[in-house]
């Protein structure tokens, strides 16, 4: 007989695998990198203490697993980025396949944020979490969440040739009616 944990296991793993691979695309900027984030992040989620009664809890967990994951995964690259350089080993970029998929130029731009705005965006924007929520997730206060949010969106702005809206503001002229005093400014 399955214990309850393990059946919550199997449904988040089996119906839910998808779209925790999706996040973890966007999260980590990375196709390749989505699957064992997710993958690392369910272990985590059901081998350690954190109990959930429903799949939601246990997927809401999972994501906020893989964004904390994602983040580390980027410091240690960079880490090891920058002892190559030191050493001088450093070589060209690689070209691969991921460019052709669909999203690859959403996925590239959110590449090039820092893992932290990357990890608020995603999070902010595309989970729908509140500031309170990605800062409690990220281990952030919120003013940096807010922060690191605006920043990235006005960077993946910029890539994606996105523009905000822009409200031309038209200027009326104003005429008072018949028997209005109209009083000037000092």
């Amino acid at each position: 007989m399955a214990r309850p944990w393990e059946l919550l296991l199997a449904e988040v793993a089996q119906q839910r695998w998808r779209r925790l691979v999706t996040h973890a695309t966007f999260v980590s900027g990375s196709y390749s990198d989505a699957p064992d984030l997710v993958q690392e992040a369910l272990v985590s989620a059901f081998a350690g203490r954190a109990r959930f009664e429903t799949a939601d809890q246990a997927e809401a967990y999972v994501r906020r697993a893989i964004a904390s994951r994602a983040v580390d995964a980027s410091r240690r690259r960079t880490r090891e980025r920058l002892a190559l350089d030191r050493a001088g080993a450093r070589t060209g970029a690689v070209v691969t396949d991921e460019d052709s998929l669909p999203g690859a130029d959403v996925v590239r731009a959110l590449a090039s944020l820092t893992p932290r705005e990357r990890a608020c965006v995603v999070l902010r924007q595309m989970e729908d979490l509140s500031v309170a929520e990605t800062a409690a997730a990220l281990g952030l206060s919120e003013g940096a969440v807010k922060r690191y949010t605006s920043d990235a969106i006005k960077r993946l702005g910029a890539l994606l040739g996105a523009t905000s809206p822009r409200h031309d503001h038209e200027t009326t002229t104003v005429e008072p009616t018949a028997g209005t005093e109209v009083r000037r400014g000092r």
